[in-house]
C-alpha cells in the first residue's frame, strides 16, 4: 500500500503544481510539454507528438488544436505528401516558452524529492 501511497501524494503535488501553473501561464502542462518538444525540433507530426508526451493520438489533436487557437504553433504541409501535416513552434510559442523558462512557480515537496 505505500507505494500506491506515495504515487498518489505525487500526482496530487503534479495537479496543484499544474493548477498553479496555468493560473499563472494561461497554459497546462501538455501544452508546455508540447512547446518544449517543438523546441527541440524544428518540426514535428501530430504522431511525434503524441510518443514525445506520452499521451493518445486523440489528446495530442487537441493540445495542438488548443495551442494553435493561442497561436504558439504553426502548420507546414509535407513536401513529399500534401496530407501530412506537421506543427512547428511560432514566433508567439517562442515567446511564450521564455516566460517558462524563468517560471517561479513554487514547486511542491513531492517533486522536488524527484527531481
Amino acid at each position: 500500500m505505500e507505494p500506491f501511497c506515495k504515487i498518489r501524494d505525487v500526482y496530487r503535488a503534479i495537479v496543484e503544481f499544474e493548477s498553479q501553473f496555468e493560473k499563472k501561464y494561461g497554459i497546462g502542462l501538455n501544452e508546455g510539454s508540447l512547446l518544449c518538444a517543438l523546441s527541440q525540433a524544428s518540426k514535428l507530426s501530430s504522431g511525434d507528438i503524441a510518443k514525445q508526451l506520452g499521451i493518445s493520438h486523440s489528446n495530442a489533436s487537441k493540445v495542438i488544436r488548443a495551442v494553435e487557437k493561442k497561436g504558439f504553433v504553426e502548420r507546414i504541409l509535407g513536401n513529399d505528401d500534401k496530407r501530412q501535416m506537421y506543427f512547428s513552434l511560432s514566433a508567439e510559442g517562442r515567446q511564450c516558452l521564455e516566460k517558462l523558462q524563468c517560471c517561479d512557480i513554487e514547486i511542491p515537496e513531492a517533486l522536488k524529492r524527484l527531481m
